[in-house]
């Protein structure tokens, strides 16, 4: 009898695998429950350790509940070969994925150590707010969802899992098919507003970075690809174009290089087509500029910040997909304001007269803030509602989970 009530209570020393009845237990209630919806691919092992107990099992199951957890359950594989076959057609969009390794041998150690499955798990379990909110809605039934919401529920569960484990205790928020930027610390929503994102054919990126500085009355660098599409074709058919949009024509992008003037002969051998123009427009700094008064930059290998705009009627729109890929923002002055007050070392005042002069200003941040662009058609905002939205890029289809 008391050797049973050492059994029960744990107390005997692991097994050769290093499980303590305790931790079985404890392992096999977390499983039923599926708390952290981690079984995923791994259903039939599952049966097998709830049938038979089997440590050898249950040490397997434990690294494969752990993997589920960061690597998530989309199929991946699935996945990029449908990203291929949409840029094949001319479709720009780039999803970026941050998994972390699994320490198999640490968890081992964990395990014969004694240390609880909450314990073992908590490394891989994301800190976003979003992954507990959602995970409360899909266990919970007070929602009454329809089978069709709470799969995309647990769809939108599974890219938290492949979001940025490090959010940053401050940070900046873009759900894209929310259309709305949060400026965040912690879990506490500090400011909210609008934004236009990119285009069905040219999405903006899901990705994150870190925000490194803030342009005032910036000019507008026109990217290759743009001028090859756009610009190019525009300043064929209407030689005053640039001066109507303020633009000049130089060697490099920097506004003090020399000014060029390109024949109608050379304007033509790039039209359309990819690769690099040997000539740069820029748009000059000015009230009219197409990136408004000020622009925030988190460096990123596509060409994507956030920024002014000086279509604002689109902001009334309900569905806003209307950028070359940047965000943005409705209340650029509202962001420009809190980020100068809590993540640089000028006052206030002095970013405002920066800001008055139409002269370009770059006002550097002296605290860290990142800023992760998502994709969750499943969203918990701050009044605890359960939003459902539209799927603008076709997320939804494409990402299938693996089970």
């Amino acid at each position: 009898m008391l050797l049973g009530a050492f059994l029960l209570n744990g107390c005997i020393g692991p097994d050769k695998e290093g499980w303590r009845y305790k931790q079985k237990n404890e392992f096999l209630k977390l499983l039923a429950e599926d708390r952290y919806l981690s079984i995923c691919d791994s259903r039939e092992l599952y049966e097998q350790i709830r049938q038979n107990r089997n440590s050898i099992l249950m040490s397997r199951m434990l690294v494969e509940y752990a993997k589920n957890l960061t690597h998530g359950c989309i199929d991946l594989d699935a996945f990029d070969e449908a990203q291929a076959l949409r840029k094949a057609r001319g479709i720009e969009s780039v999803y970026e994925r941050y998994t972390q390794e699994v320490d198999e041998e640490k968890i081992m150690m964990q395990l014969r150590a004694g240390l609880s499955m909450e314990q073992i798990l908590l490394p891989y379990v994301p800190k976003n707010e979003q992954f507990s909110k959602l995970l409360k809605v899909y266990h919970s039934s007070e929602y009454n969802l329809t089978k069709e919401q709470r799969e995309k529920v647990r769809l939108n569960i599974e890219r938290v899992k492949l979001m940025n484990r490090h959010l940053g205790e401050d940070y900046a928020l873009v759900n894209i098919p929310e259309f709305m930027v949060r400026m965040k610390h912690h879990s506490v929503t500090n400011l909210k507003f609008r934004v236009v994102v990119g285009k069905s054919k040219l999405q903006t990126p899901i990705f994150s970075a870190r925000l490194e500085y803030v342009t005032l009355n910036p000019q507008w660098s026109v990217p290759d690809s743009i001028a090859r599409k756009e610009i190019i074709p525009h300043l064929l058919k209407d030689p005053e174009y640039l001066k109507k949009k303020r633009m000049v024509v130089r060697t490099n992008y920097n506004l003090t290089s020399k000014e060029l003037n390109v024949t109608e002969e050379e304007l033509s051998e790039y039209v359309g087509g990819k690769g690099e123009v040997p000539f740069k427009f820029i748009e000059v700094p000015s009230r009219w500029n197409g990136l408004g008064r000020v622009k925030f930059i988190f460096p990123n290998q596509y060409s994507v910040y956030m920024h002014d705009t000086q279509s604002k009627g689109l902001f009334r729109r309900k569905v806003r997909t209307y950028s070359h890929g940047c965000v943005r923002l409705q209340k650029p002055q509202e962001m420009l304001k809190y980020i100068a007050t809590h993540y640089t070392d000028e006052a206030y005042e002095t970013v405002q007269k920066w800001y008055k002069s139409l002269k370009t200003h770059h006002l550097k941040l002296t605290k860290p803030l990142m800023v992760h662009t998502a994709y969750l058609t499943s969203y918990v905002d701050e009044e605890g509602r359960l939003l459902m939205l539209n799927d603008i890029y076709g997320y939804d289809k494409i990402q299938k989970l693996n089970f």
